[in-house]
């Protein structure tokens, strides 16, 4: 199956979509203008959706912040922790979503800043990065269509722009959506911290069947790595496949992919 590869950016996001489809593509690309415009305009009215660090209570019909609102509850974080991984479910469910004229996406996949949506009736390779460590740069997740749809969130103390109170260098959650995953991924990584570093990823893994809609989460400290429920399948990616893309590492293999300008 042909699929195809499209990147850009926008402000503070910064977007990989993957699929079967143009159309798909093109279609999520346009569902992610609408979203983000609207979350602006919400914010614009209400500062403390931008800059709360608990649940708060939202008066908005808009999907976005409806599926932040709710992330946020779930996970007992700000909805802003929610962001990445909510623009990418809605672009994901735009995918997918079958018209009159759209025929929806066999392989539907959206990175948005690390905080990934799939559906996808091929299998998906995901590494993951967390710093210069040799173990970290080593490990990817293989998805599979019975994996489907899935969100995978990332949450690091020592990469990226994102807040994080904890340690760790990952802690990946992998939950029923993206915004959960992206939420609970905060949550999470803010519980990893501390001079005992096995201590304090046992802590955190005892905490996620706290939270609904996660299916399992992998975390990592230093040497150390815990992981707890269902995870996807883990693969050792070989040094010469990790490869930067735009000063950053791509968390998406490299495949047969066409790219899209």
């Amino acid at each position: 199956m042909r699929k195809y590869k499209y990147h850009f950016t926008e402000k503070e996001s910064d977007i990989t979509i993957i699929s079967d489809s143009k159309k798909a593509i093109l279609k999520a690309k346009e569902v992610f203008y609408y979203h983000r415009n609207q979350l602006e305009k919400y914010i614009y009215k209400n500062k403390t959706f931008l800059t709360s660090f608990s649940p708060i209570k939202i008066y908005s019909e808009e999907p976005i912040i409806k599926l932040m609102d709710y992330a946020s509850k779930i996970a007992d974080v700000g909805p802003m922790a929610a962001v990445a991984g909510a623009l990418a479910d809605l672009m994901l469910n735009s995918m997918k979503q079958e018209s009159n004229d759209f025929i929806p996406a066999k392989v539907a996949l959206v990175e948005n800043g690390g905080e990934i949506a799939i559906d996808s009736e091929e299998n998906m390779k995901i590494g993951l990065f967390a710093g210069y460590n040799p173990l970290n740069l080593n490990i990817g997740f293989l998805i599979k269509r019975e994996d489907c749809p899935i969100g995978i969130g990332t949450s690091s103390a020592t990469i990226g722009h994102a807040i994080s109170f904890g340690e760790a260098d990952a802690v990946t959650i992998f939950a029923k959506n993206a915004a959960i995953a992206d939420a609970v991924a905060t949550k999470i990584g803010n519980i990893v911290k501390g001079n005992d570093i096995e201590k304090s990823i046992k802590k955190a893994l005892d905490k996620v069947d706290d939270f609904d809609g996660v299916r399992g989460a992998f975390i990592s400290r230093g040497n150390k790595v815990g992981y707890t429920g269902k995870i996807p399948e883990l693969f050792k990616i070989n040094k010469d496949k990790i490869h930067k893309v735009g000063g950053k590492f791509e968390r998406i293999l490299q495949g047969d992919f066409e790219i899209l300008k």
